[in-house]
């Protein structure tokens, strides 16, 4: 049988550990990684019309890129210094340690890529598309629009699947990370 603990002043202490932290943080970009790639987005976009929704994406974005970089090297940085093996044999990626940091340094240069290069071509592509709507006085998925608006549909379709790729591959690298430190333990 398990020892009973007791709730103490002591005890509250114990919360603030390196390993409670880690488990906050990623918990935290976790969360967070799900809710914006699967949830947030589907009901921003069956809610708002199409032009706000693209406006809500381009403000909620660049926030959501750069808290998963900074929460992501944050992570990194507490699991090297928890798991000495990831200096030692940092060029093993079949050493497990290695491996998880591998994982995180992939979140951040996922996220890091879509925050600095790809995000912005994507955000100008569809505020010069609804320029493009404007002029023309037609909707982006008429039968009949002219060449122009035919190029910045062929854009940003190219932009925003690369954008959604390298995000999908951040959300599946915390999902091995998430179940890695829930079966082998953070420390």
């Amino acid at each position: 049988m398990a020892d009973v603990e007791l709730l103490t002043l002591a005890s509250f202490s114990k919360l603030v550990s390196l390993n409670g932290l880690y488990v906050t943080g990623f918990a935290w970009l976790y969360g967070m990684s799900v809710w914006v790639s699967f949830f947030g987005g589907v009901i921003a976009y069956k809610a708002l019309p199409r032009q706000q929704f693209g406006t809500l994406q381009h403000k909620t974005f660049p926030v959501y890129f750069v808290m998963s970089i900074l929460l992501s090297s944050v992570l990194l940085g507490l699991w090297t210094k928890s798991h000495p093996n990831v200096v030692a044999y940092i060029a093993n990626p079949l050493v497990a340690d290695v491996a998880q940091a591998y994982v995180l340094a992939s979140v951040s240069v996922a996220q890091g890529f879509n925050h600095f290069f790809i995000g912005p071509l994507t955000s100008k592509t569809m505020f010069e598309r609804h320029r493009q709507e404007k002029t023309e006085g037609k909707a982006y998925n008429e039968a009949d629009v002219s060449d122009d608006m035919k190029a910045l549909n062929k854009r940003f379709v190219q932009l925003h699947g690369i954008s959604s790729l390298a995000n999908l591959w951040a959300v599946i690298a915390l999902s091995f990370h998430g179940l890695w430190i829930g079966s082998a333990g953070v420390a």
